[in-house]
């Protein structure tokens, strides 16, 4: 073979190797700074590129991705004098490729000086109980901070947390102590207050019991009284019938003196001490009077007919027989009779 095929082939093959040594594939969300002859040249965005050998040269690779960094804890001391140490974390995104390579010297390593200073100086101005209990405010106050200063060197500052919040252990125990004791305190406040309540949910149910009572008593005197004006009501409609159909029936003086003398029977029973005589039957007392004359004088004669005898033969004389209160009563009745058939009006 010729030798000169032989090197133009050795050529080829070297000239291939070089091309495809100085091509290079970008990923996505990364980016090349391109420095030619040691001065930036441009940003190599994701895709195939190709440097011109000797001349060009990668200087950096960055990642565009949002990135974490844990921060070792720095030592603060608060407003009230108590030391503890807050470590951080940051989260911070490359927007400028050629600002973070050329901007700041190790851009990490500022990001974290700058972080514990502006820390200490937010820790400072707070006591231990407001560090403890703010913690968003710190957060969003060194957040801003730190994303204007960083802003120069092309990288934007997304987040800050606090992860921790280390007390010495002093401070922790005597915490512990107030926790527990405000807890207590709570604890009471509820007890009393809880005592409270059912004492006024006692008291109330009480009210009510009494107020129901009274109520109920009310509803029953209520309703006896309406019962008994309901039966007032019905005893004087009763003998305001019986009257009317009294007064229909038209009965005759007889049938009234008849009633007259009954009911004064019934009322002469023996059991009443005072007797009050309706003057419409006084005239009867008139007719019991000589009733009674006349059964005295009946005895008197027969008395006086027995004697005469006696004397003249020498006997003794007979004993007066005696009227049994039947026998005056029955004569009472025929003696009524007899004036009611005389009075009566002669048709």
């Amino acid at each position: 073979m010729d030798p000169a095929v032989i090197a133009l082939i050795v050529i080829g093959i070297i000239l291939l190797l070089v091309i495809i040594r100085n091509i290079s594939i970008v990923p996505q969300s990364n980016a090349y700074i391109i420095e030619r002859f040691g001065t930036f040249y441009k940003i190599w965005g994701n895709g195939i590129h190709m440097k011109i050998p000797a001349m060009d040269r990668i200087a950096k690779k960055i990642s565009l991705k949002e990135q974490v960094v844990d921060f070792e804890p720095q030592s603060v001391i608060t407003r009230d004098n108590v030391s503890m140490k807050i470590d951080t974390v940051v989260y911070y995104q490359v927007t400028d490729p050629k600002l973070y390579t050329y901007g700041v010297e190790s851009p990490i390593m500022a990001i974290e000086t700058l972080c514990a200073t502006t820390l200490r100086n937010i820790i400072g101005e707070l006591e231990l109980d407001h560090t403890l209990t703010s913690r968003d405010d710190i957060n969003s106050r060194i957040r801003q901070i730190l994303d204007e200063a960083t802003d120069p060197w092309g990288i934007k500052v997304k987040r800050v947390e606090l992860k921790n919040i280390l007390p010495p252990h002093e401070i922790q125990v005597a915490m512990e102590k107030q926790m527990k004791a405000e807890r207590e305190r709570r604890a009471r406040i509820l007890d009393a207050e809880g005592e409270k309540t059912s004492q006024i949910l006692v008291a109330e149910g009480h009210k009510e019991a009494a107020i129901l009572r009274a109520d109920a008593i009310k509803e029953t005197k209520i309703r006896e009284a309406q019962g008994e004006a309901e039966a007032i009501l019905a005893v004087q409609k009763a003998y305001a019938d019986s009257l009317r159909m009294l007064n229909e029936a038209a009965p005759t003086d007889r049938v009234i003196a008849l009633k007259s003398l009954e009911t004064f029977a019934k009322v002469a029973d023996g059991r009443a001490t005072k007797i009050i005589v309706p003057s419409e039957i006084q005239s009867m007392a008139g007719l019991a009077a000589s009733l009674k004359e006349i059964v005295v004088d009946g005895d008197i004669d027969r008395s006086a007919r027995s004697e005469a005898p006696g004397v003249i033969s020498g006997e003794q004389p007979s004993a007066p027989q005696p009227v049994t209160p039947e026998q005056a009563r029955e004569a009472l009745r025929e003696k009524a009779r007899a004036a009611l058939e005389k009075n009566a009006p002669r048709a």
